[in-house]
């Protein structure tokens, strides 16, 4: 698979260092107005550095458009004409919706808008996928190559807006909350490095506790909770202070405010 990523910022970089570490592709070019932001991948194999889109494009089977929404449109008008039958397109910016892609380059090519996260960069990302008409078709492709950097669901476009929310805000929300747990380690006695190491395992732990069992967090929970004990003390006094309501309400006022870059 020859695939192009136009924008190397933050999550194109992700899914190029993903691509790299998991041999995902024949060709890849990674195409940016400043190229000296991805000058750490010109010395690996098959990889090609442009500041030249329509080069990126002509180049490819598979081109992922990992830009601020603001200037997506844009970039596609610059390189639609090289567009063909035979690419397939994807998108990663916020609410841009597949329609907006289609009126620009034609709802005859195949289209698939993908929200990842930036764990993709180590194979662990959460990306959901979600293709126009005739990008169904291209929809297995899609799964193949980004289950090699995570795992993949496929939804409805209507939900896409809410997974980026959960999936890839939701990194910087967990981010905070192992931060939290260091500095309530640190508060406890333990050095910042030890209370970093503590936070950062027993979150992992945690998670690969509910993937691996398939158990409910409650069932998890009453594991670990004792009459009268330390744990049950902790989670109540959380609550009391509204742990899990201001996380859903952080979750809402995300949703918010991505609904308003949609409509904008």
């Amino acid at each position: 698979m020859k695939i192009a990523i136009i924008g190397t910022g933050n999550l194109g970089s992700s899914i190029a260092k993903g691509l790299i570490k998991n041999k995902a592709f024949t060709s890849l070019y990674l195409s940016d107005k400043n190229t000296s932001a991805v000058s750490q991948f010109e010395d690996e194999a098959y990889v090609t550095i442009t500041n030249y889109n329509k080069e990126a494009v002509m180049n490819s089977d598979l081109v992922i458009f990992a830009l601020q929404p603001r200037h997506v449109e844009t970039v596609l008008k610059e390189v639609a004409a090289e567009i063909t039958k035979k690419h397939l397109i994807m998108s990663v910016a916020a609410g841009f919706a597949i329609s907006k892609i289609e009126s620009v380059i034609g709802a005859d090519k195949h289209i698939i808008r993908v929200m990842p996260n930036t764990a993709i960069s180590i194979g662990k990302s959460m990306t959901c996928l979600s293709a126009n008409d005739i990008g169904e078709e291209k929809i297995e492709l899609a799964k193949t190559i980004f289950n090699q950097l995570g795992t993949t669901m496929v939804i409805p476009e209507e939900q896409i807006q809410a997974a980026t929310v959960i999936c890839a805000s939701g990194i910087a929300f967990w981010m905070r909350l192992v931060r939290a747990t260091t500095q309530g380690a640190i508060q406890l006695g333990f050095e910042a490095e030890e209370a970093h190491q503590l936070a950062l395992q027993t979150c992992y732990g945690a998670a690969s506790l509910l993937k691996e069992s398939g158990r409910h967090p409650e069932a998890e929970i009453d594991r670990v909770t004792t009459p009268s004990g330390c744990t049950i003390e902790g989670l109540n006094e959380m609550e009391h202070q509204g742990l899990s309501s201001s996380l859903i309400k952080g979750i809402n006022a995300s949703f918010e405010k991505i609904n308003q870059i949609k409509n904008s």
